[in-house]
C-alpha cells in the first residue's frame, strides 16, 4: 500500500482534510487503505517502527486527536465506503469510510431504511457511530449503537502483531465485550474500525427491508427567529425556561413528541436573532406537533413571530439539512465546542448567567445552543450500551469560533469561563448529579481533564462514561494491552 508523503500532491488536501482548523498536524505520512489487510499492514508497520498511530474518518474530531504535532503515522479510512446487506449476519454492513450522508443515501435508495446518526452529511461513520452518534431522528429511534450488531476491528495484541477481529452483541460470543464497547466507547481507543455491521435488536434482519426503521416519508422543518432586541433579561430567562420545561415533560421514551427533535441556538447579540429550528416525521400531524410546541415555548412571550413550514422528501433533507447551519465558509472555522447533559432545566442562576455572557460587549461570534433529547435514547438502560447517558433531557453545548488568529485568545476566554461559570455549583463542570448528566464523547473537551476548568474532583472520565469507565478499561487493557490507540482523553489501561 502507498504511502502519501509531504511533496505528493496529495498530502496537503489530505492533511487539511479536517473540521476544526483550530488544530494542524503533519504525519510523516498517510495511508489510505482499501480493505481490512491494508489496514492490518498499515498498522503492523506503524507499531515494528514504532511510529505514533490514528486514523481517520471524516476529520470531525472537535480536538487535536488526529492532529497530534506526535502523530507520524495516519491511517485516513476514505477509501473504504462499502455499503451492502450482509445475509450471513442478516445486517447492513457500513464501511468505516463512508460518510452519514452516503450511508442515508444508500440504505434509503436500497432499502427503504434509516439508522439514526448525525446531522452533518459529511461527518465520517468511523469515529461517529462508537461514540454514539445522535441527531435529528434519535428521539424517535435512538442513537445509532442502539441499532449496532457487530464491528470488525484491527487491533494490536501483547506481543506487537496486528490482527483482525469481529465481535457482535450475540450473548454467546466471546469477543461481545469489545462489541459493547464500540457502542459508545469513542474513538482512538481499542483499535481501528474497519466496518460495521447494523440491525436493529427488535428484527431476526432476515428481510433488509425491516432490518432497520423504516425511512420517513417526508421530513417537516420549522424554523423561528426573534429579534434579539427585543428581549431583555426576563423575557430571555422566560424563553430558556420554557424549552428546559418543555424537554423535561417530552424527554420519556413513551412521550407522544418523539417524532419531533428542537434546537434552541440562543446566539451572541452581536449576532442579532435568537433562534429555534426542528424537524418532525409525523406526516399529516406534524403541523401539530409543531405548532403545540411552538404554543409552549414562544407563545407565553407575547412576542409576535413567524415560523416557516417546509416539508421535504427525507433522502433531500438528509442530505443538506438545514443548510443555513452548514453555509460556505462552515470549513474555515477554528472553533471551540463544550457540551452538557441536562437532567433538569436551567436553573434561574444559570439562565442569568447565559444571558450575562450573550450580551456582554464581548467581541466574538458564539453562543449556547440547547437540543432536545432523551425519548427512546431513554428507554435505554445505562449499562445495556458504552453509552451511559440515558435520562437526560437536553444537549446542550457553549460555542465560539474565530477565522482570525488575533480572535483565538478572546473566544477561548469567553466560552471557557461562560461554561466554567454555568456549572460554579459543580466546580465548572457538568458533574453527574441530580441536574446535570456529564458530556458526550463524540463532543470531546480536554477541558475535562484540565484542572485549572474541572475544579469538580470527578475525573474526565466519569462525565463521559458515568459508572461505565472501569469496564471499559477492561476491553481496553484486553484488546490494546500496549496502549498503541492513545490521545488526550483515551481510555486508560
Amino acid at each position: 500500500m502507498e504511502k502519501i508523503i509531504e511533496g505528493d500532491f496529495r498530502y496537503a488536501d489530505l492533511a487539511e482534510k479536517r473540521f476544526n482548523k483550530r488544530f494542524t498536524g503533519k504525519p510523516e505520512y498517510i495511508c489510505m487503505p482499501q480493505s481490512t489487510d491494508d489496514v492490518v499492514n498499515a498498522v503492523q508497520e506503524a507499531v515494528n517502527n514504532k511510529q505514533r498511530l490514528v486514523v481517520r474518518s471524516g476529520g470531525h474530531c472537535l480536538e487535536g486527536f488526529v492532529l497530534d504535532p506526535a502523530v507520524q503515522a495516519l491511517i485516513d479510512m476514505s477509501l473504504m465506503t462499502n455499503i451492502y446487506y450482509d445475509p450471513e449476519r442478516s445486517a447492513f454492513a457500513v464501511e468505516a469510510g463512508a460518510t452519514v450522508g452516503e450511508m442515508y443515501r444508500r440504505l434509503f435508495l436500497g432499502w427503504g431504511v434509516v439508522l439514526p446518526a448525525g446531522e452533518h452529511p459529511a461527518i465520517g461513520i468511523g469515529g461517529h457511530i462508537l461514540g454514539g452518534a445522535f441527531g435529528f431522528l434519535c428521539r424517535e429511534y435512538g442513537l445509532a449503537v442502539d441499532h449496532l450488531y457487530g464491528i470488525e476491528l484491527v487491533a494490536v495484541d501483547s506481543s506487537g502483531k496486528a490482527h483482525s477481529v469481529i465481535a457482535t452483541r450475540e450473548e454467546n460470543d466471546p469477543n461481545r465485550e469489545l462489541w459493547w464497547a464500540h457502542t459508545g466507547g469513542g474513538g482512538g481507543n481499542f483499535g481501528i474500525v474497519t466496518r460495521y455491521w447494523l440491525r436493529s435488536l427488535e428484527t431476526d434482519g432476515s428481510d433488509p427491508a425491516t432490518a432497520l426503521p423504516r425511512a420517513p416519508k417526508t421530513i417537516t422543518t420549522f424554523r423561528v427567529s426573534w429579534d434579539w432586541n427585543n428581549f431583555d433579561e426576563i423575557l430571555f430567562s422566560q424563553l430558556v425556561q420554557n424549552f428546559g420545561v418543555w424537554a423535561q415533560m417530552n424527554s420519556g421514551p413513551d412521550t407522544a413528541y418523539k417524532q419531533l427533535f428542537s434546537l434552541l441556538f440562543l446566539n451572541h447579540r452581536n449576532m442579532g436573532k435568537l433562534e429555534m429550528k426542528g424537524v418532525c416525521t409525523a406526516g399529516p400531524k406534524a403541523i401539530q406537533l409543531i405548532d403545540e410546541h411552538l404554543a409552549a415555548i414562544a407563545g407565553p412571550l407575547g412576542l409576535t413571530y413567524t415560523r416557516q413550514i417546509e416539508e421535504t422528501a427525507w433522502l433531500q433533507f438528509a442530505l443538506n439539512p438545514f443548510p443555513e447551519l452548514f453555509q460556505p465558509g462552515y470549513d474555515k472555522v477554528k472553533a471551540k465546542i463544550k457540551d452538557a447533559f441536562l437532567r433538569l432545566p436551567f436553573t434561574i442562576d444559570q439562565i442569568a448567567t447565559t444571558y450575562k455572557y450573550l450580551t456582554g460587549n464581548d467581541p466574538v461570534g458564539g453562543g449556547l445552543g440547547m437540543a432536545t433529547y432523551g425519548g427512546q435514547v431513554n428507554a435505554v438502560k445505562p449499562g445495556a450500551t458504552a453509552s451511559a447517558q440515558r435520562d437526560c433531557i437536553l444537549d446542550i453545548a457553549c460555542n465560539t469560533g474565530w477565522t482570525d488568529p488575533e480572535g483565538e485568545a478572546a473566544s477561548l476566554n469567553w466560552v471557557r469561563n461562560f461554561y466554567k461559570d454555568l456549572f460554579a455549583a459543580f466546580g465548572g463542570v457538568p458533574v453527574p448529579n441530580e441536574q446535570t448528566g456529564g458530556c458526550m464523547i463524540n463532543h470531546p473537551d480536554t477541558d475535562m481533564a484540565d484542572p485549572q476548568w474541572n475544579k469538580s474532583g470527578v475525573p474526565w472520565s466519569t462525565l463521559y462514561y458515568g459508572d461505565n469507565y472501569p469496564r471499559l478499561q477492561q476491553v481496553k487493557q484486553k484488546w490494546d494491552p500496549g496502549n498503541v490507540f492513545h490521545h488526550a482523553l483515551s481510555i486508560s489501561l
